[in-house]
């Protein structure tokens, strides 16, 4: 008889033993519950980034689960935040932009109305009325930021790996204060790449760009904002819990929920296209969230990491369950 599979939870080196409880870790602490509550055997290894990236990997009878992957095959998935808290990826392609989500297709008709209505409600309980985002923001409200704004939202070098996006971020900020049609224009740094995002808004204030800077809370820029742009932000998502529609430089793993701009040229094109239509922000958000992603605190989650698992290979039955 063929040995039952372990469950095995790849993780950064730093992190690999002290990775449960960690709230940048929280999918590894829910699957070990899991894992527990059916009696299967898990563990965790200390991954290196650079061996779990766009690689086949090997089946060896194990269920796989990688933090920040790009592995492929029988028995590996690959987790990450799915932007907002408390959601994460479980994909057999990839995270974000390289993930399997990326080629499915937004079809409202196929959203009942009232789930997506109530699933808006709660997301804007939970992160709108208390300003919360992933990282860190002020928690003074903002004062004189320009109603209607075009607001762009700079993001750090992770935005821009494995051809996500040519534009650099000078250029990116430079045809965005060109294109704006008018409309004042906010730009905000990363709040993980203050520095790099500072620099780069100097530089293009410089060459004329006719911008303000802020570093106001999200959810602040958001509520002033007639459109998000950024690479492929999670604040694309935030800007849905606000009503506002989304500009992406970048590739994305929801190119159907927003409008893409290739290149300087494409901007102002992509603005009024963003600005010329009605958006479904409720059905959205619904079926992004409900089939590309998990929720760890929801009733389904077992079904739905049960059902991912066994898209790689691994059914209940393989599993001994």
């Amino acid at each position: 008889m063929a040995p039952r599979p372990e469950v095995r939870f790849h993780i950064n080196p730093r992190q690999a033993r002290v990775w449960r409880g960690k709230e940048r870790l929280a999918i590894f602490t829910r699957l070990a519950l899991m894992c527990e509550a059916h009696g299967l055997t898990f563990r965790a290894i200390a991954r290196p980034g650079h061996e779990m990236t766009a690689q086949a990997g090997a089946a060896d009878g194990n269920l796989h689960i990688v933090e920040n992957g790009q592995m492929r095959g029988e028995g590996w998935l690959n987790t990450a935040l799915a932007y907002l808290q408390g959601f994460w990826h479980l994909d057999p392609e990839g995270i974000q932009a390289e993930s399997s989500a990326g080629r499915a297709v937004f079809d409202p008709e196929a959203v009942e109305q009232e789930a997506a209505q109530h699933f808006l409600r709660r997301l804007r309980r939970r992160f709108v009325a208390p300003r919360l985002s992933r990282f860190h923001q002020p928690r003074d409200p903002a004062q004189g930021l320009p109603e209607g704004a075009v607001a762009l939202f700079l993001q750090g070098r992770s935005a821009y790996h494995n051809g996500r996006c040519a534009l650099p971020m000078e250029r990116m900020i430079l045809a965005v204060a060109a294109g704006s049609g008018g409309r004042p224009v906010l730009v905000k740094p990363h709040p993980q790449a203050l520095d790099e995002g500072r620099a780069a808004i100097a530089a293009a204030v410089a060459q004329g760009a006719r911008l303000q800077a802020t570093e106001a809370n999200v959810h602040d820029v958001l509520a002033a904002a007639c459109v998000t742009v950024s690479v492929n932000s999670a604040v694309a998502i935030e800007g849905f819990l606000h009503r506002k529609p989304a500009i992406l430089f970048g590739r994305s793993d929801f190119p159907s929920l927003a409008v893409r701009a290739g290149d300087e040229a494409d901007f102002p094109q992509a603005l009024a296209a963003a600005l010329g239509r009605g958006w479904p922000y409720a059905r959205m958000l619904h079926w992004y969230y409900s089939r590309h992603a998990l929720e760890l605190a929801a009733p389904d989650f077992e079904a739905r990491a049960f059902a991912a698992f066994e898209r790689v290979g691994f059914p209940k039955d393989r599993l001994g369950l």
